[in-house]
């Protein structure tokens, strides 16, 4: 990492960042970051890594998500429980289906920034600026609502360290455990309007537990079967915060960017002589980038050789996010230039961003339907080129919302309003969630030669 520091980016154009009015006191909050405790930590970190790199060999698959945009409203112990609770029920499902393991990663305890398509808004003739996320602005439609706060990177700090607690107990206290999840699992086979369709799943899971139970395999003599891991991540996209967060490790003296296990690149700020590329590649954490339908093939393959010179495993996710009329024809010639430079990369499924669609009701949403022909599309394509369909990366939320249309329960356009939460992009409901699970049940099976 010749030349780099963890201030270095700060001499790179960047892009989608808000102009804070008072710079000293965001020099205070940014020095009063630097002196607090870390979020994460180094070994934890090397953790994912080995994980990831497992998955980057196709010995297990990434499952990816959470929400769009975290709500310092909206944050409570029964939200992040729900959340929890989606992912592990999502986990084992595609577990069993993959006969691998699952590597959980949740868009949690941090993910509070989001881009935008322009720095204002106009409403009724009055012109704000954009809202950026809680840890900048207020989404509220007013002049001091959206005036940039430096006061906000404290308040997302607190939040995702008492995030970071509640996951740590649910992981380790019994809330995982695997019968106690795969039971949320034939509450939601029983209940749904599809449900017949997941039975046979469902009953081969039982069958399975049943086996080993028969076996002495039980949670109170098997901590696996209790315990779990979960990793958070979030868009690296605010980098003054991400660099007071950043510590150099006493063990290996390498630099960690301890705000999250995993960090990504949007599609938006990934220019190759950009602030945010040039300090992801200097930090030892696993990352992610998003790669959208503008992407080149030797664009991609300078990117990758800068953010991962070594070509090490796991160390890089590739996010495909094309759109399912898109994916088929966009994706392959990215995928064959990457395996044909021997490149090694995680290639995970974005099915969510390149499928907004604005409903005649001016909810910005997304279709179900739509989500699963784009996953489809991206295993398709990575059979066809001898790849590995590696993970899958969902906006979503254990909340019972109607963000998204279409599913088993079939919201709406007209149904979007009834519990319409999101801060910015519309969410998988944890039904919805599970249900995709389900339905790519048997692409994981063929994606892994069962």
């Amino acid at each position: 990492m010749q030349n780099w520091t963890p201030d270095s980016w700060q001499s790179m154009p960047i892009l989608q960042q808000p102009e804070y009015q008072d710079t000293a006191a965001l020099k205070r909050v940014e020095q009063k970051l630097a002196e607090l405790p870390p979020l994460v930590f180094a070994g934890e970190v090397r953790s994912l890594h080995q994980q990831l790199a497992e998955v980057s060999a196709g010995r297990a698959f990434l499952l990816q998500g959470g929400d769009c945009a975290e709500s310092f409203a909206e944050f409570n112990a029964t939200n992040i429980r729900d959340t929890f609770q989606a992912m592990m029920q999502m986990a084992v499902v595609m577990t069993f289906a993959g006969s691998c393991p699952v590597v959980k990663v949740a868009r949690i305890a941090g993910q509070y920034a989001k881009p935008r398509s322009a720095g204002t808004e106009t409403i009724d003739g009055v012109e704000l600026p954009s809202y950026r996320g809680d840890i900048i602005n207020d989404i509220e439609f007013t002049a001091e609502a959206r005036t940039p706060d430096p006061e906000r990177l404290i308040h997302a700090y607190n939040q995702a360290t008492s995030t970071l607690n509640l996951l740590r107990a649910f992981a380790q206290g019994g809330f995982a455990d695997l019968h106690k999840v795969h039971q949320w699992n034939r509450g939601f086979v029983a209940k749904s309007p599809q449900g017949e369709k997941y039975q046979h799943l469902a009953k081969q899971i039982d069958d399975a537990l049943a086996f080993m139970e028969a076996c002495g395999i039980r949670s109170t003599n098997v901590p696996q079967l209790k315990e779990t891991q979960l990793f958070t991540s979030h868009e690296a996209l605010l980098l003054n915060y991400e660099q007071a967060l950043t510590r150099r490790d006493s063990i290996t003296e390498h630099w960690y960017n301890c705000s999250a296990h995993m960090l990504w690149i949007g599609d938006r700020t990934r220019q190759l002589d950009g602030a945010h590329v040039e300090f992801l590649r200097g930090v030892e954490n696993p990352i992610g980038m998003k790669v959208g339908p503008t992407m080149k093939p030797d664009e991609l393959i300078e990117i990758i050789d800068t953010l991962n010179p070594q070509n090490l495993p796991g160390r890089l996710t590739l996010i495909s996010r094309m759109g399912a009329d898109n994916i088929t024809e966009m994706l392959p010639p990215l995928v064959r230039k990457v395996k044909e430079e021997g490149r090694n990369v995680v290639w995970s499924s974005d099915p969510m961003h390149g499928n907004t669609i604005k409903a005649s009701s001016g909810y910005k949403t997304r279709s179900v339907e739509s989500i699963l022909k784009e996953m489809k599309g991206f295993f398709e394509v990575h059979r066809a080129e001898g790849t590995y369909a590696g993970g899958v990366h969902f906006e979503m939320t254990g909340q019972n919302v109607t963000e998204c249309i279409g599913g088993a329960y079939q919201i709406t356009e007209e149904g979007l309003g009834d519990r319409y939460h999101t801060h910015c992009d519309p969410r998988l409901n944890a039904d919805q969630a599970l249900e995709l699970a389900f339905l790519i049940a048997d692409t994981l099976k063929q994606a892994r030669g069962r």
